[in-house]
């Protein structure tokens, strides 16, 4: 005799599957296996599960859902990444849904709530400064599968996916050293985030390779944009023995930098090297170019994508981890040419 009441969570705890692949499983999913598909089939049968077909469409678009938590989405490189992010969804049938929360911790709470109630698949994050390890516990502990993007929250059970910032970073400081600078800043980032911490680390790395001090009056802490790096210049540029080239944390304030130095009537690749970080789309179109580290925004969206789905369709899917190739792309803004000969 069917039992009222029955839930598709009583059927991931009685086949000891998560909430997410029971849903995918009764929709008939291509995500889920065969067997997989049967038995949630047979242990709904078990419990007297009752198949509502009036709410059947509903229940269909919730489980097709992935949430994309955004901390930023004034910045083109996350604006980048959420594109990413829903090209792969799109092309596999799944809606996303977008939020951005404003590096608030509150807010990244609140929408991550209201997802899980609305039974997403999984949650893809871009974690807000101060987010704490077990932030994401409990949606793990349902069978929610979540991948953090860009930023690593340290012991969290979520997995993640990366560009390799340390590496990315020392390039393009033995870049600069190659063209015959000695004084060379780093500028924007929240010391208390991973992505700050792994940058200013291959800076230092940088530095140690070529046999130059590192000098922590020359690395400047703050917001990622272009207005702090504009705001920078003038500390630069300032004193006996200024710098003479600026690593910026991400283009956005690489391209501010460049806006300040000509306030101050220096030519940016002339006069003063900027090299940027993420190669935005903006950056081949800026005067001059922005030399920068490219990571691939939209291919590190799709990649959290791709993981997230594989991960929806798995029964206890384990955290994985995924580092992007960082790779210097060389353009005007570092003054290749100029420098070569200036500074010899």
């Amino acid at each position: 005799m069917p039992r009222s009441g029955v839930t598709m969570l009583n059927i991931a705890q009685e086949a000891g599957l998560s909430r997410a692949t029971v849903s995918l499983a009764l929709q008939g999913s291509g995500l889920i296996r065969a067997e997989t598909r049967r038995r949630v089939v047979e242990t709904a049968q078990a419990l007297g599960y009752i198949y509502n077909r009036s709410a059947a469409s509903l229940r269909k678009a919730r489980a097709d859902v992935v949430g994309i938590v955004i901390n930023d989405l004034t910045n083109p490189f996350f604006a980048e990444l959420a594109v990413g992010c829903e090209r792969v969804l799109q092309s596999a049938g799944f809606i996303s849904f977008i939020a951005n929360t404003a590096e608030n911790p509150v807010r990244q709470a609140e929408v991550i709530r209201r997802m899980q109630e609305h039974g997403v698949a999984g949650i893809i994050v871009c974690a807000t400064r101060g987010t704490a390890e077990d932030a994401f516990d409990d949606l793990i502990g349902q069978g929610i599968p979540v991948v953090q993007a860009m930023r690593r929250i340290a012991g969290s059970r979520a997995s993640l996916v990366i560009p390799d910032n340390r590496a990315g970073a020392a390039s393009a400081v033995a870049h600069l050293v190659s063209l015959g600078h000695r004084r060379i800043a780093f500028a924007g980032g929240f010391g208390e985030t991973s992505v700050h911490l792994d940058r200013v680390a291959g800076y230092r790395d940088g530095l140690e390779q070529a046999g130059l001090p590192f000098d922590p009056e020359l690395v400047f802490r703050g917001p990622p944009n272009r207005d702090f790096g504009a705001a920078c210049v003038g500390s630069l540029l300032r004193g006996d023995d200024p710098a003479t080239a600026l690593l910026g944390f991400n283009d956005a304030v690489a391209l501010g930098a460049c806006n300040g130095l000509r306030r101050f009537g220096k030519e940016p690749g002339r006069e003063f090297a900027v090299v940027g970080f993420d190669d935005v789309s903006e950056a081949a179109q800026a005067v001059p170019a922005l030399t920068t580290v490219a990571v691939d925004p939209q291919g590190l969206g799709e990649r959290a994508a791709q993981l997230i789905l594989r991960q929806a369709g798995e029964d206890h899917p384990a955290s994985q981890e995924y580092i992007g190739v960082a790779r210097l792309i060389i353009r005007e803004s570092c003054g290749a040419r100029a420098w070569e000969g200036l500074l010899s």
